[in-house]
């Protein structure tokens, strides 16, 4: 059965508003908020009302509300949405238990799709900073009919403000603790004697902070610290009426630190060589839209992002001081270059092209991505301790390249079933080829051909009620395990056989119900689910040391489980309570099983990692006629997994964050406090051995943000 435990009465009182006001909703008439919030990352442009499935869309005045900076700060509002700490800030993200926990090596495999204004940063969200941005769209469940492999688990779709022919213009400051600066402009509207053809928008945002550390040997507080650059500019030109053309530039330069890890688990850090978490985004999309053809519109999607990523740090977390008598000192630093290049063409049929004398919608396209990859990974070190290492030393490289390239079929029909009733069916098959060449001699390429979609039903079963069903199938493509070419696996104490250097593709089937209610007034929507997810050949990575004292000796071997379990639910309400009054919440509970695992039958019956057995988040927000301002939100987490090597845990947390200002005219300040409390939390967490001279496993964890406080004034020109 599964293992909800709740521990916070204000959880149980979140879910009792919840099932009571769905109650409510149905005895209500019609509302029409569900057909007012459109959703952009579905195949066909839609309302919230017609998706058959479970996702959160998080729009632009939500979003300014309730973080500073980064998407890591808004999932703690998404059910059933974790992340990693494994860098300065949040790349890797599991829903509903599925997904990395980090890529040391190359060839990316990624279970969980991260688009930004139509391209494609899987697997490195650390790009998802928020200034500018109109929408998030976190998508739950396998997504194989629109986005195939990438999105096994689900998709986070992220899209700036457009463009259009109102001129406006923006301009922020924050500053707070931590040395934390932030200053931001956007300015929009159409181009000078276009006639109102041709539209811009340009948003740039400089944001600096320390990192909420101190280097106890270095004496410095911003080892850790955040340096991030955010520039986005779009165009948009309409002719005419059929034809609509967007080009997107996005630019993205984060110059961070990587100094988080500390021997005494807290936020003094001992090294002598800190790290660096650092990323150069260039990248593009263009997007042409056609309605020049009576029976479809075509589109035409087309993405490319170059991305430089520098990820290093010290490997012992310590100095020479630190270690004496012993000499240790480890360093690891990897140099990666990304490039992407996406392209889908679409048919989307028309009220005139409908098949069956206009009853049954329609659409097909074809999509291709190719992703290029290469790393320069060194390893350095010395270790003496007199008796075994006098000393032993280190000074390894290797580099790897990396290609893939995906092509893709898929289509979609929908088709009424009466008056009340509509049936979507899906489709997607894809082969994914792959290259992998690296100097420690691993040759590999892997091809899979692959095949998803889905099965929804989606029905008005009242005025103000809408109820769904969704059978879904998703994939992943197979791999193979890096670092293992010339490794005695008997000395490295691994039960493994040359047949289990590469793996299978993994396959998701997805079972889920739900509902979508609103009140006659929209004073309260609710928005419900229950899924069963059964994972067949499930990747299950395994990280493991091969050295004791070498602490970048990990290497991580993926053999598929047979099966895999996942259930649970998905929740949120908003309640207008009154004219100044709003309250919402939203909750997540999940139970995760590995079921069976051949391979390695120890780990049959575990959770999976960072799989927390419920999320919540509780808000209210009071607005007077004035402009003045109020709100608080409480977000927390069930304990969970930090890996499948051992049985350590991170411990249940609630966080508090607090925002009052006033809006006025032109101008709005807000003071905010994150975290009011001060509660220690962990994002991440190991249990390996670390410490000379017997370096016995031992729990490490990473802490998230401590206390944060600080004011953020606008100034809007609309």
């Amino acid at each position: 059965m599964p293992e909800f435990r709740p521990c916070f009465a204000t959880l149980a009182a979140c879910i009792a508003i919840l099932l009571t006001t769905a109650t409510f909703g149905q005895a209500s008439e019609q509302a029409d908020l569900l057909e007012e919030i459109i959703v952009t990352s579905q195949l066909r442009t839609t309302t919230l009302g017609d998706i058959s499935s479970s996702i959160t869309v998080l729009d632009e005045e939500f979003i300014n509300a309730v973080t500073v900076q980064h998407f890591e700060e808004l999932s703690q509002f998404v059910p059933n949405l974790n992340w990693s700490g494994e860098g300065s800030r949040a790349r890797y993200f599991q829903i509903r238990g599925i997904g990395e926990l980090e890529q040391y090596e190359g060839a990316p495999n990624a279970s969980v799709g991260f688009i930004v204004d139509d391209i494609d940063f899987s697997a490195i969200g650390g790009i998802a900073t928020l200034f500018d941005i109109r929408q998030v769209e976190v998508l739950r469940g396998p997504q194989g009919t629109r986005y195939g492999a990438n999105a096994l688990a689900g998709l986070i779709y992220m899209r700036s403000n457009d463009p259009d022919n109102n001129f406006d213009a923006s301009g922020e400051v924050t500053i707070g603790n931590d040395d934390t600066l932030a200053i931001g402009g956007a300015v929009g509207g159409p181009v000078a004697r276009s006639n109102g053809k041709l539209s811009y928008r340009i948003a740039v945002q400089q944001y600096q902070s320390n990192g909420f550390r101190d280097n106890a040997f270095l004496n410095r507080n911003d080892t850790y610290g955040r340096d991030e650059l955010s520039t986005r500019a779009k165009l948009r030109w309409v002719p005419n009426d059929h034809w609509q053309v967007d080009l997107t530039g996005l630019y993205v330069d984060l110059d961070n630190g990587y100094d988080a890890w500390s021997i005494d688990n807290g936020l003094t850090v001992y090294s002598d060589k800190p790290g660096k978490d650092a990323q150069e985004s260039t990248a593009g999309a263009l997007r042409v839209t056609s309605s020049t053809a009576d029976a479809f519109t075509f589109i035409s999607i087309t993405g490319a992002a170059s991305s430089d990523i520098l990820f290093s740090f010290d490997a012992d977390w310590g100095n020479d001081t630190f270690w004496a008598p012993v000499v240790y000192d480890f360093t690891q630093e990897s140099r990666r270059k990304r490039d992407t290049f996406n392209q889908e063409l679409r048919l989307v049929s028309t009220p005139e092209g409908a098949l069956f004398g206009g009853r049954v919608d329609w659409l097909t396209g074809i999509y291709a991505l190719t992703l290029r990859e290469s790393i320069n990974r060194v390893d350095q070190g010395i270790y003496a301790d007199g008796v075994f290492c006098t000393p032993c030393l280190l000074d390894t490289t290797v580099d790897s390249d990396y290609e893939a390239t995906s092509i893709a079929f898929f289509g979609e029909l929908d088709i009424p079933l009466g008056a009340a009733t509509n049936l979507t069916l899906g489709l997607r098959w894809e082969r994914r080829s792959a290259e992998y060449t690296d100097t420690d001699g691993n040759l590999f390429d892997p091809t899979d051909n692959m095949v998803g979609g889905e099965l929804a039903l989606n029905h008005e079963w009242s005025d103000q009620t809408r109820l769904y069903a969704r059978i879904a199938r998703g994939y992943k493509a197979g791999g193979f395990n890096l670092g293992f070419a010339g490794t005695d696996f008997s000395t490295a104490g691994l039960n493994v056989t040359a047949g289990q250097i590469e793996f299978d593709p993994e396959f998701l089937w997805n079972y889920e119900l739900g509902i979508r209610a609103s009140s006659v007034n929209k004073e309260i929507t609710v928005d419900f689910n229950l899924f069963w997810q059964e994972r067949e050949d499930a990747q299950i990575r395994i990280p493991i040391q091969l050295v004791a004292n070498d602490p970048t000796t990990f290497i991580f071997f993926t053999d598929n489980a047979a099966a895999a379990r996942n259930i649970g639910l998905e929740a949120t309400l908003l309640w207008q309570f009154s004219d100044r009054i709003e309250l919402s919440s939203s909750i997540g509970l999940l139970d995760t099983e590995i079921a069976i695992f051949t391979a390695q039958p120890g780990l049959e019956g575990r959770d999976l990692p960072h799989a927390p057995g419920y999320t919540f988040a509780l808000s209210g927000q009071y607005q007077h006629p004035q402009g003045w301002f109020v709100r608080a939100d409480l977000t927390g987490k069930d304990r969970f997994f930090y890996d499948v090597s051992h049985d350590e845990r991170s411990k249940a947390y609630a966080l508090t964050d607090l925002r009052a200002g006033r809006e006025w005219q032109h101008w709005s300040v807000d003071v905010w406090v994150r975290n009011v409390f001060d509660q220690r939390y962990t994002v991440r967490g190991f249990f390996f051995g670390n410490e000379p001279p017997d370096f016995p496993p031992t729990r490490y964890t990473r802490l998230g943000d401590p206390r944060h406080f600080g004011v953020t004034i606008t100034y809007k020109i609309q």
